[in-house]
């Protein structure tokens, strides 16, 4: 059979594809905007059919019934990498947790622990020579679709083709549904005062010439905006951004001084909103490539004066950071923050900096009162995650500086923390650190 021929014997229904999965199998999904959501929007419609069908995916956009809905927490056990909103939200239902996980090994351990029979994901339109772009992620969608029973892709024309390890043959895919919905997005957020406050002095601390690791958030966004007058940037990120397009059509990135990949545009996935996609679209500039090679922190150090730039929700004065926890509660996960952290302090001339706001405005447990907290504390909430432990602490930047933990000792952080903390608080946490004897 010729190209053509192929791909149109493998062509079925949602309804077929969905009868292809059996009760106890293990299923993984693409992660965010590149999950196949003609899939998993009907994948409850079986859920009389089924019991124990584990679903295994990453920062998903869509509230789907499989897992949402308490009605299918028989038929649906959802595991996820990343929690998302609707993650935690369906979390109560009793049929969702968490999979802790550095991203660079997310697929393997996966892998390790238990091989997928179904994966199911997105592509774009098939070339001419037969080969589909995987489009928006390789996070760990190339080792599941290696190791599957079955590879089921949503074939989906508004998918930008992109290059690097999402390029597969039609001769790798079992199963192709044609569909036709827009690509998710996600918006960008406007930076608030603090964070632009917090994105100045972190442009600081970014030399010409760097290789940077970004986020989405306000933080990472303002930090983007402040770039602007940087030159011969590159990059080398987990997730590619609305503000890496913007710092490119700026004349800022140019990779001229990349030591690895040199000229090209480096992540393992992509979200943001159309004018992402259409920059991404066709061009050979952005490499999506294999999380595995990616977020590797001894791949991430060979790229001259790298610069990783993360968020926490919380640090004590030690400089342990709790990233995606909130106390015992999972609020995200631990994604490439370690990954990217210590690959960062690999490179000549790399830095790994974590941002937080001072403080944060929270409910007080059983009223409706609200009160200010401090981020920087003595020590984390009882249950919280050390998604970063303190060995791997570079510098911290609150909207009252920046605090340089490098080689120092305890007693230097908690000093050089305690001044970058809200005023409000500084007196307090000394006092604390002096009756727990942290020094």
């Amino acid at each position: 059979m010729n190209i053509k021929e192929i791909y149109e014997s493998k062509l079925i229904t949602v309804e077929e594809a969905l009868n292809k999965i059996k009760t106890d199998d293990n299923v993984v999904s693409a992660l965010s905007a590149a999950e196949p959501r003609e899939i998993l929007s009907k994948l409850h419609t079986i859920g009389d059919k089924v019991k124990n069908v584990n679903v295994a995916t990453c920062l998903p956009m869509g509230n789907y019934d499989y897992f949402v809905n308490p009605e299918y927490r028989e038929s649906f056990l959802m595991e996820g990498w990343f929690y998302s909103p609707a993650i935690r939200k369906a979390h109560k239902n009793g049929n969702v947790s968490f999979i802790p996980n550095h991203l660079h090994l997310a697929a393997p351990k996966r892998n390790f622990h238990r091989k997928p029979n179904v994966f199911l994901g997105t592509g774009s339109l098939m070339d001419k020579h037969g080969y589909i772009s995987l489009s928006l992620s390789a996070t760990y969608e190339r080792e599941m679709i290696e190791d599957a029973d079955i590879v089921i892709l949503e074939i989906n024309p508004n998918m930008p083709r992109t290059f690097g390890d999402t390029i597969i043959h039609i001769s790798e895919i079992d199963y192709i549904i044609e569909a036709n919905y827009p690509v998710p997005q996600l918006g960008v957020v406007e930076p608030s005062e603090k964070d632009k406050i917090i994105g100045k002095y972190i442009a600081e601390l970014v030399e010409d010439g760097s290789t940077i690791q970004l986020g989405i958030g306000g933080i990472p966004n303002a930090v983007a905006a402040e770039l602007m007058h940087k030159k011969d940037l590159g990059i080398h990120t987990e997730m590619f951004t609305d503000g890496m397009v913007d710092l490119y059509e700026a004349g800022v990135i140019t990779g001229k001084y990349k030591t690895l990949m040199p000229g090209k545009m480096v992540a393992t996935f992509a979200l943001g909103t159309q004018k992402l996609y259409d920059f991404i679209d066709d061009n050979p500039a952005v490499n999506i490539m294999r999380g595995t090679w990616v977020n590797d922190p001894y791949v991430i150090g060979q790229n001259y004066k790298m610069v990783s730039i993360n968020t926490t929700l919380e640090i004590d004065l030690t400089g342990q950071c709790c990233s995606e926890s909130i106390g015992h509660v999972q609020f995200s996960g631990t994604g490439g923050q370690a990954d990217t952290a210590i690959g960062a302090q690999m490179s000549k001339g790399g830095k790994s900096i974590i941002a937080l706001y001072s403080t944060a405005n929270v409910r007080v447990p059983g009223s409706d009162e609200r009160k200010t907290i401090s981020k920087i504390v003595t020590r984390l909430a009882h249950g919280a995650a050390v998604s970063l432990s303190r060995n791997d602490v570079d510098f911290v930047v609150t909207e009252y500086g920046v605090a340089s933990l490098r080689g120092t000792s305890i007693r230097d952080r908690v000093k050089a923390l305690i001044d970058i903390a809200h005023p409000d608080f500084r007196d307090e946490l000394r006092e604390e650190a002096k009756e727990l004897m942290i020094w």
